[in-house]
């Protein structure tokens, strides 16, 4: 018998729509082969919601989101809609389905594919392959802030005038469920985990690093690294190889994870995950923004759409076997010289092939 799984995909804005069909075409034709049936069902949420409903994430779409096994979403946003409203910019869309989903935590791989070795900014990267564990809903991105008026003086006879403060602060709960899905992640893997905090100043740091080495004595396999924010990010420059699983804060994740995507080259290739609750469906997204001048030109790069969807299949659905068949896939189009725009670079040998998101998708599902 057939297994089964509901998928509910948010095409978005710009090349969303693009990137997304790529992906369910890859994964399709893998499932079809491993007698899995998956069954799609399109929602709104961007730009486009709000061109419709006059909101960028209607009740209906949270409702379907629920409801289904994980969602795909490819991205939204562009500049027809830079001046709405800051309440309902693209951009809530994504807040408001990690909120209504319970997704607390982003998992953002970083690799670096073979022959695609040129785009790294770095003279000799070697075989980078990481993860980052990036907590998604805590921390001063979500602690009390405001602004208010000030008389005080500095030292110097300055007036302080308004203080603007933003509040970091986290709970043992908050930062033990992410440590903990950290330990699975290095087990699964190479069996290390980097720590990355700022614990020599930060209070909140010293529980996190606290908490980590408690945690520590059930995963004795594990090996943890305990690193300061700013050693971490020359770290990851200096010895990128070194690192197999980086475990976060929201802040330091938002800032590293994009490091991370400089280093490896093209934001292209990059896909991600956000999970949460126990039981409610994941968000799977390529990294990339939405792209509107490649909209509709065949020009978009699809492969973390597609990368994406082969993270649903093995972090929802434990389908490790077409998760890989889907990531083989990939690296044989790119091994045969497949390129969008995006990862084609000067000095590229003649082996090289400029396509489009149709042609490079179809070279993956023969690769499959």
């Amino acid at each position: 018998m057939a297994k089964k799984y509901n998928i509910a995909v948010i095409p978005g804005d710009g090349i969303g729509p693009e990137i997304t069909e790529a992906a369910i075409e890859v994964l399709e034709a893998v499932c079809e082969r491993n007698n899995i049936e998956i069954f799609t069902k399109e929602l709104k949420a961007g730009g486009i919601a709000i061109d419709e409903f006059g909101i960028p994430l209607p009740q209906e779409t949270i409702a379907a989101a629920k409801e289904s096994d994980a969602v795909l979403l490819g991205a939204v946003g562009g500049p027809k809609w830079d001046n709405v409203d800051p309440e309902i910019r693209p951009e809530r869309a994504i807040l408001g389905l990690r909120s209504g989903l319970g997704l607390y935590a982003n998992i953002r791989p970083a690799a670096i594919y073979e022959g695609l070795e040129a785009a790294s900014p770095l003279k000799n990267p070697g075989k980078i392959d990481f993860i980052i564990v990036r907590e998604l809903t805590g921390g001063i991105y979500f602690g009390k802030n405001g602004v208010y008026q000030s008389g005080e003086k500095l030292p110097d006879g300055t007036v302080k005038g308004k203080i603007a403060y933003d509040t970091e602060s986290y709970s043992e709960g908050e930062i033990n469920r992410i440590l903990k899905i950290g330990f699975e992640f290095a087990m699964k893997r190479r069996k290390k985990l980097t720590l990355v905090d700022k614990a020599n100043v930060l209070v909140s740091s010293r529980m996190w690093r606290n908490l980590a080495r408690q945690m520590s004595f059930d995963y004795p396999e594990v090996e943890l690294e305990c690193l300061y924010v700013d050693n971490a990010s020359m770290q990851l420059i200096s010895r990128p190889s070194s690192f197999d699983v980086i475990v976060t804060s929201n802040l330091f994740g938002d800032i590293l994870s994009d490091e991370a995507g400089q280093i490896v080259g093209s934001i292209g290739m990059l896909p991600s995950a956000s999970i949460g609750v126990q039981g409610e469906p994941g968000l799977f997204e390529p990294i990339h923004g939405s792209a509107p001048d490649l909209t509709g030109q065949d020009r978009a790069n699809p492969l973390a759409a597609i990368l994406s969807a082969a993270m649903m299949m093995r972090t929802m659905f434990g389908e490790e076997e077409v998760a890989y068949s889907i990531e083989n896939a990939v690296r044989k189009t790119l091994a045969a010289g497949f390129r969008t725009g995006d990862i084609t670079f000067v000095g590229d040998n003649n082996n090289v092939k400029l396509v489009g998101t149709k042609e490079i998708t179809k070279a993956v599902i023969d690769n499959l």
